[in-house]
């Protein structure tokens, strides 16, 4: 179960219980899910019951007593706490992260691709000049956009035609579109300080593509230290290390394999399950920067599983280790997806 379709699960038990009387409230056109905070437990936490008590006339703990009782009943839901003044804390069963990593695995480069902008053609009005950032920026919202069914028409200056991009990637011939009714307009973005060519073409697309539309991209030499303060490293050294965890547990004798699995940390489980939406929004927003900060939310994760992958000491290889494994590939799998859209390398020795 994905955090969206968890979300529909909490939205199901509130519609539920106001059908049958039960609250007395209007269904939220969405309930947010996410990792557990402090003193919470499970998968998933939820403060729905937190935001309909007062509209519902009903102490917090009222409305989480409500919910809780529906939510437990709901398929791939194991069990549902409520902690503090309402939080629902849920967790799932534990074949639903195996069956996660087996989507991903299967869908490879193209998990979290869909059809959801299919026929819809976006205008990017880009300067007269060349200008890094705005170029850099229009790649990407190109290869994200398609990612989703969406295609790209750029412009220069004033608004002559300069090409289009399809659901193929960038220079791609595309298909028959509708006029999406929006202008992404590349010309008043902030521009880099200097050029970012100094850093490589991989390092200078990501001081670009990072920093939100609003705010100017720093071109220093930040970006190239191989240090944890460094979120472009971090990213690409979580990818290179899922690559490497994988030949030694070749060495080792054992492969992946998406087995069942009880200890996945949420904030890693989450932010897997959480990649199709994030994509999304980064297409229908036009923002590669928020496909960036989600890049770096997966790794930080990632990079926080890897020590309890390969077997230590003398333990053998168990099955444990295998679905470990298989998961560590799925997260290298959806990073090296990313880093792609953003037309960065996803290097397998770092």
């Amino acid at each position: 179960m994905t955090p969206v379709e968890l979300s529909r699960t909490v939205l199901c038990a509130v519609r539920r219980a106001v059908d049958a009387g039960e609250l007395s409230v209007a269904v939220p056109v969405r309930a947010g899910v996410s990792a557990p905070g402090p003193g919470g437990s499970g998968d998933y936490a939820t403060n729905i019951a937190l935001q309909l008590a007062r509209p519902a006339g009903r102490t917090p703990r009222y409305v989480a007593e409500v919910l809780r009782e529906r939510i437990s009943a709901a398929p791939g839901v194991r069990g549902v706490e409520i902690t503090g003044p309402g939080f629902l804390n849920i967790s799932l069963d534990s074949a639903a992260p195996a069956a996660l990593v087996r989507e991903i695995l299967a869908q490879g480069l193209r998990y979290g691709h869909s059809d959801a902008l299919a026929g819809q053609v976006l205008s990017v009005r880009l300067p007269v000049a060349y200008e890094p950032r705005a170029d850099a920026v229009a790649d990407a919202v190109a290869r994200i956009v398609a990612t989703q069914g969406a295609r790209v028409r750029l412009h220069r200056g004033s608004g002559e035609q300069a090409g289009g991009t399809g659901p193929g990637g960038p220079g791609g011939r595309g298909g028959q579109g509708t006029e999406a009714g929006r202008i992404l307009d590349l010309r008043a973005l902030p521009p880099a300080p200097c050029d970012p060519a100094s850093l490589g073409p991989d390092a200078g697309r990501w001081a670009l593509l990072h920093p939100a539309a609003r705010d100017r991209p720093r071109i220093g030499a930040e970006h190239l230290v191989q240090r944890e303060s460094n979120p472009f490293f971090r990213v690409r050294y979580a990818y290179a290390r899922t690559r490497a965890l994988g030949r030694n547990a070749a060495d080792l004798g054992f492969a992946a394999y998406a087995g069942d699995l009880a200890d996945v940390p949420a904030p890693l489980q989450l932010a897997l399950a959480d990649h199709p939406r994030l994509l999304l929004g980064a297409a229908t927003h036009r923002a590669p920067d928020r496909l960036a900060r989600h890049l770096v939310t997966l790794a930080d994760a990632t990079l926080a599983f890897l020590p309890t992958v390969l077997p230590l000491g003398d333990e053998k290889p168990s099955a444990a280790h295998r679905a470990r494994l298989a998961l560590v590939e799925a997260a290298g799998t959806v990073l090296a997806g990313g880093l792609s859209l953003l037309g960065i390398d996803a290097p397998e020795y770092l």
